[in-house]
């Protein structure tokens, strides 16, 4: 068993935590956690695309957090919780509006926010050079992203930004866990379950199982109104953003025809062969 140590985390009078002897709090070492939000429509809201076929409708549509930007910033607010990390910073890629999703994270448990300011789409290489320049600003010893986003669904971002960082990786996340220098990471894959031990500093991408976010309180809606938000352009990055696609057209899936009944496995093989195509 690992030496402990106990201490009185100041969170709630006469709690007190054990934590290993190697924990960056108990060497002395501050632990800084970088967890990156996209403004995305909400998942509620059933997307439309304009008449002209030229993007998605965003007119008066509810907007939110990334689900799993979301469960990247309760993943970093537990590690907070638990001792182990000493700040949590949220950082947003986007115009002024994306400060609503960055005062969601501080209401969620964030201490600070930073904007990197950018108009219209940015594709997940911008992106992920504009992360790079904030992560050598801001030095943390863990990053931790969502592993996609609704809008794009590309996947790509954490795994781009692993690649121009030169940081380990850990992707698909459902459970992490901090030992001294290192961070255990259990993947989701094809075939089941996959742990792999990264040394810090890493990036950690999160899956829908690793945790479930928590409502902001409204007390902490009020507080996150006060705690600081950096602005920064791409050139205070030295990042230039460019395209490097073209959407050509953008339209709703075609609607599903209704199923039929069928009264005997002969009539199926029937409708299979007939009208489906799909046996000879």
């Amino acid at each position: 068993m690992p030496l402990t140590c106990v201490i009185d985390v100041g969170m709630i009078p006469g709690r007190y935590t054990y934590l290993p002897i190697n924990s960056p709090l108990i060497c002395g070492e501050s632990m800084k956690v970088l967890v990156a939000v996209k403004r995305v429509v909400d998942y509620n809201v059933k997307v439309r695309a304009k008449a002209d076929g030229s993007d998605v409708d965003l007119n008066n549509v509810k907007m939110a957090i990334n689900p799993f930007c979301e469960i990247a910033v309760e993943e970093a607010v537990r590690l907070k919780e638990a001792g182990t990390a000493t700040e949590v910073v949220a950082v947003s890629i986007g115009d002024k509006a994306c400060q609503e999703q960055i005062r969601t994270a501080l209401a969620l448990g964030a201490d600070r926010g930073i904007q990197v300011e950018t108009e219209g789409g940015v594709e997940p290489l911008v992106v992920a050079k504009l992360l790079k320049g904030v992560i050598e600003k801001e030095q943390p010893q863990l990053v931790i992203l969502g592993k996609q986003s609704i809008d794009g669904d590309n996947n790509q971002t954490g795994q781009m930004l692993g690649a121009l960082t030169n940081m380990a990786q850990g992707t698909f996340a459902s459970e992490v866990a901090i030992d001294g220098d290192k961070v255990n990471v259990t993947r989701e894959v094809d075939g089941g379950l996959q742990t792999v031990s990264l040394n810090l500093p890493a990036i950690v991408t999160t899956d829908l199982r690793l945790n479930e976010p928590r409502y902001a309180s409204l007390p902490n809606i009020m507080k996150a109104k006060k705690k600081p938000l950096d602005v920064h352009t791409p050139a205070d990055l030295g990042v230039e953003v460019k395209a490097h696609l073209t959407t050509l057209k953008v339209e709703p899936p075609a609607e599903r025809q209704a199923g039929s009944m069928v009264e005997s496995v002969e009539q199926l093989a029937d409708k299979l062969k007939d009208e489906a195509k799909v046996i000879s």
